[in-house]
């Protein structure tokens, strides 16, 4: 067997596997984000380094909801192991965007290990945000924390999604090479991003009221309709549309 059609098996039974694994905890945590929004609130996302990507994977998508908002890290992740450094980010995020109590938080870390999402998790907590992490628990739990606390992300969050990867990330053997190949925590950890977009829409629309989701800006009326709903968000969003 190729090494593309083993990792193409292995995603696709990974990918059944985390949707079953984190049903319950989407639903939950869909309903808890629904709420926010539903009274004017934001949802907040950060990842460090590589996890940037799933932290913007839900941000002004088509199809997608406008009060989304990634908190940057201008250094990508360097400085991920400093303590203190996650918590300034979080400071300067906050008071540029207006975060506010009852918001929620999705941070997102892989291994759950390093200082900045733990610091950011912590601070947002301290603000009153509802904090909801996502991780691989089998290599969090396999790793020690590299914060002064002693925690981990997973420790700290009031929900927490699993996205089933394995320690190292690389899920496959490469017959005659050392070391495992094939990560797939972006897969998973986008598959449950957007599981966890549909579960807030479908709530949102049981409460009746209209999700705020953009329109792609290549269909008629779509860049009006979205401008709209970028105004009313303007201030509490990053670079809106």
């Amino acid at each position: 067997m190729s090494l593309a059609q083993n990792f193409f098996d292995c995603s696709n039974e990974l990918q059944k596997s985390v949707f079953a694994a984190n049903a319950a905890t989407l639903k939950v945590a869909g309903k808890r984000i629904a709420d926010s929004i539903a009274a004017d609130g934001v949802l907040h996302t950060f990842g460090s380094g590589h996890s940037q990507i799933l932290a913007a994977e839900i941000e002004r998508r088509a199809g997608g909801l406008v009060p989304v908002s990634s908190i940057n890290d201008p250094a990508d992740g360097w400085p991920e192991q400093i303590p203190g450094y996650g918590a300034r980010l979080f400071q300067r995020y906050a008071y540029q965007y207006a975060v506010q109590p009852g918001d929620v938080v999705i941070v997102i870390s892989n291994s759950g290990r390093n200082a900045s999402p733990i610091e950011v998790a912590l601070e947002a907590k301290a603000a009153g945000l509802v904090v909801l992490v996502m991780t691989s628990l089998d290599m969090s739990k396999a790793t020690t924390s590299r914060h002064p606390s002693g925690k981990k992300l997973y420790e700290i969050g009031d929900y927490v999604l699993d996205n089933g990867g394995m320690p190292g990330d690389a899920a496959i053997d490469a017959p005659g090479f050392q070391y495992k190949v094939g990560p797939t925590s972006t897969m998973s950890g986008a598959l449950l991003l957007n599981l966890l977009s549909m579960e807030i829409i479908e709530q949102l629309i049981a409460q009746g009221v209209t999700p705020p989701t953009y329109v792609s800006q290549n269909a008629d009326g779509g860049a009006e309709h979205n401008e709209k709903l970028a105004k009313k968000y303007r201030h509490r969003i990053r670079r809106p549309i």
